[in-house]
């Protein structure tokens, strides 16, 4: 099949699920990735064809992309910070949110010495690998409780060619860190089951709720022990780092102030979200 043709049935086919961009931009990441094809290259091969095992496959695709499977999960991989992630359904798909965050630890760690550096709840590892990998002098640890999670940590610190220390522990049952630290990072579970309604089903369905959710009547209850422990574990002067519910940003305040932290600043992702707060260990 005309190779041109199969792209447009491929959006057709998804743009009663998604938006035509989004649609398009699925092809393009596929074809890339199994073709090592960019857009411009497409462009040019106005006659290529797909046989029949090559269709096979983007009939797969195209049918679980039909079910809201993500295509980070489909292709096994994902872009964060411009360096490559394997992903699965054991891990969340890293976020561009996230990439915000990765950006202000960056922003403020340049100027550290001796950094010590430990990301709570780490998943895919993307904030570790990619601090390790623009802070190579410092010293990097991840903490997980989950085994299949810390696997794939490991293996996108491989792929990435940096070296970070992973913990499995159960943050909630940790009474004390393994050491001192310049900066604790933590992405925890923050979405409450009341927002279960706002999620899409591509994240609902598949990607892992022990990474995602929290009680609606605890709902901060991973700031509080994280921010507890950091502040008995963090140097004077060290940073705490803190993705967020963007409807609970002056509750997280509050909560590290009540802790005992100083000189906290809140800032918004990308979409105008309260997204981000550090705190410093004064």
């Amino acid at each position: 099949m005309l190779g041109k043709e199969f792209q447009k049935y491929f959006i057709q086919v998804l743009t009663p699920i998604y938006d035509v961009v989004e649609a398009e931009h699925f092809f393009f990441l596929i074809l890339e990735h199994d073709y090592q094809m960019r857009r411009i290259d497409w462009a040019l091969q106005t006659d290529f064809i797909f046989d029949a095992s090559q269709l096979e496959r983007w009939n797969f695709l195209l049918q679980e992309l039909s079910q809201e499977v993500p295509i980070q999960y489909l292709l096994g991989q994902t872009e964060f910070y411009g360096l490559t992630f394997q992903v699965t359904p054991d891990v969340l798909i890293p976020r561009p949110e996230t990439e915000e965050l990765v950006e202000w630890i960056l922003s403020e760690a340049q100027h550290l010495q001796n950094l010590k550096i430990l990301d709570i709840g780490t998943g895919s590892g993307c904030i570790p690998v990619t601090l390790a990998k623009h802070l190579p002098k410092a010293e990097v640890w991840a903490l997980d409780v989950s085994e299949a999670a810390l696997q794939m940590a490991q293996k996108n610190a491989q792929i990435n060619q940096v070296s970070v220390a992973f913990i499995q522990q159960d943050v909630l049952q940790t009474e004390k860190l393994n050491d001192t630290y310049n900066i604790i990072v933590s992405n925890p579970p923050y979405v409450r089951e009341l927002e279960k309604l706002e999620i899409r089903p591509n994240v609902l369905e598949h990607e892992p709720h022990l990474a995602l959710f929290v009680p609606d009547d605890d709902a901060l209850k991973f700031y509080r022990k994280i921010a507890e422990l950091a502040f008995n574990h963090l140097t004077p002067q060290g940073l705490l780092f803190f993705e967020i519910n963007q409807y609970l940003g002056a509750e997280t305040q509050q909560l590290l102030t009540e802790i005992g932290f100083k000189n906290l600043e809140l800032r918004k992702d990308i979409y105008g979200n309260d997204r981000m707060i550090r705190a410093i260990r004064s």
